[in-house]
C-alpha cells in the first residue's frame, strides 16, 4: 500500500526562531506544542499511543518510519485491551520525521502510517533532517513549537504568532486529560491490584495481569478511602505526561500509602510523585529520556540494564536524603535518578519503563520483586 495523504507544504517553527521545511502527510492543520525527540528504532506504534507524550511534538530519530503500517485497534489481547497499541489514540499533537515509507507492508497492517495520522487528526512533517533538529535540541533544550501542514503556502510570522499566543507546556496539567475519569476492571484474579492511571500504558496493565492478579485503573485523583475499599494487595502509580507537582491528588494518596506501608511500584512519573510524597523535589531535565537503549545501573549490585524511556522531569538526587527513600538505579550516562527503594517499607519506584513496548525487556523483573512485595516476601535492598 502507497500513502494518500501525503504531499503538504509543511513547516515546523520553534521558539528561538528556528524554521525547518519540509512535507506535510497526515491531516492538514495548525498544532503547538513541546518539541522532543526519541532514538528508539522501533516501535512507532507503541510510542504514538503512548500518553506521556500528551501535548508535544514528536521528532523520531530513525530515519525510515511507516514501512510496516499501522495494524487494527480491533485486535485485542487476552484482557480486551488492543494489542498493538498503548492507548487508545495517538498522543502526540505532532510529528516529525525524516522519511515517509513509500510502500507498506506487514500481515497485521489495516492501513498506512499517514492514514491513520489523517483519520486522528494528526499533522506530520517529513523531509526534514531529524538529525539537525535533535541535536538543536540537545544544545538548546526543548522548546516550545508550531507545526503547520496545509494545501497552501505557509506564512513563518503567522505561525510564530501563533506559537507566541499559546499556553506553554509547562503550564498545563495534562493529567486531567490522560487519567482515566471512571474505575475500570481487568482481569479475573480474587487478588486485586489497584492502578492509579495518571496516563497509564496499556502494556503496565497487562504485566499486572500476568502475575496473576485483577487490575482496577482508578482516577488520580482517588483518595486512600477508595484505595482501600478494594482490599488491594499492592498498589501501581503509573506512567503519564507533564509536571508531577501538578498531581496533588495522587502526592497525597501517595503519602498515605507509605504511611499505611501498603506494597507499592511506581513507575516513570509514578517515581516522581513518590519521592514528592516523601519529601523529595523534582526538576525538568534539558532534553528528556525518550528511547529504547538508556542504560541504567542498579547500585546494590553494579549490573547495567538496557532500558526504554520517555520522561521529561527527574528526581533530585540531593532532595533524597531528607526522605526515607535511597537511590536505586542511576543513568550510566548523566547519573541522574533511574529508580529509588523504601529503606524499611515496602515501596519501590522506577524512572524506566520496566513493561517496555517498545523497547528490550531486560527490566520486566521489577514486576516480579512487587509480586514478591504483595505476598509478603523480603526483596534485596542491599
Amino acid at each position: 500500500m502507497k500513502p494518500n495523504h501525503d504531499g503538504f507544504k509543511a513547516k515546523l517553527v520553534l521558539e528561538d526562531r528556528s524554521v525547518f521545511k519540509g512535507v506535510g502527510f497526515g491531516f492538514p492543520c495548525k498544532v503547538v506544542g513541546e518539541v522532543v525527540f526519541n532514538t528508539g528504532m522501533v516501535g512507532y506504534t507503541e510510542n504514538l499511543t503512548d500518553p506521556s507524550y500528551r501535548g508535544q511534538i514528536l521528532c523520531l530519530t530513525y530515519p525510515l518510519i511507516g514501512n510496516y503500517g499501522v495494524p487494527s485497534y480491533t485486535i485485542k489481547d487476552d484482557i480486551g485491551l488492543p494489542k498493538y497499541f498503548e492507548a487508545e489514540h495517538i498522543q502526540p499533537k505532532g510529528l516529525a520525521i525524516h522519511e515517509l515509507s513509500r510502500l507498506a507492508s506487514h500481515w497485521t497492517m489495516e492501513k498506512t502510517f499517514d492514514q491513520w495520522l489523517y483519520d486522528e487528526h494528526i499533522p506530520g512533517i517529513h523531509g526534514i533532517d531529524t538529525r539537525e533538529l535533535t541535536k538543536h535540541i540537545r544544545v538548546k533544550g526543548v522548546m516550545m513549537g508550531a507545526m503547520e501542514v496545509s494545501n497552501n503556502d505557509i506564512d513563518d510570522e503567522l505561525l510564530f504568532k501563533e506559537l507566541n499566543n499559546s499556553e506553554s507546556y509547562n503550564d498545563i496539567h495534562f493529567v486531567q486529560e490522560t487519567s482515566t475519569k471512571s474505575p475500570q476492571t481487568y482481569g479475573e484474579s480474587n487478588k486485586c491490584v489497584v492502578l492509579i492511571d495518571t496516563g497509564t500504558k496499556y502494556s503496565i496493565i497487562r504485566n499486572i495481569v500476568r502475575m496473576g492478579y485483577k487490575v482496577v485503573r482508578l482516577p488520580y485523583t482517588t483518595t486512600i478511602k477508595q484505595v482501600l475499599s478494594y482490599k488491594p494487595k499492592g498498589v501501581v502509580l503509573s506512567n503519564g505526561p507533564g509536571d508531577p507537582k501538578y498531581c496533588k491528588e495522587t502526592v497525597k494518596l501517595s503519602q498515605d500509602l507509605l504511611e499505611r506501608e501498603i506494597p507499592t511500584l511506581g513507575i516513570c512519573l509514578g517515581n516522581q510523585i513518590l519521592a514528592l510524597a516523601s519529601g523529595a523535589d523534582t526538576y525538568k531535565l534539558k532534553y528528556g529520556h525518550r528511547g529504547q537503549n538508556k542504560p541504567c545501573i542498579d547500585i546494590r549490585n553494579g549490573n547495567s540494564f538496557v532500558t526504554s524511556q520517555n520522561h521529561g522531569y527527574c528526581i533530585n538526587p540531593d532532595s533524597l536524603k531528607r526522605t526515607g527513600f535511597k537511590l536505586w538505579f542511576k543513568n550510566a550516562d548523566d547519573n541522574t535518578v533511574e529508580g529509588i527503594m523504601h529503606k524499611n517499607k515496602p515501596v519501590i519506584a522506577v524512572q524506566f519503563h520496566p513493561e517496555a513496548s517498545p523497547g528490550p525487556y531486560d527490566c520486566m523483573f521489577i514486576f516480579d520483586m512487587l509480586d514478591k512485595m504483595m505476598r509478603g516476601e523480603k526483596i534485596a535492598k542491599t
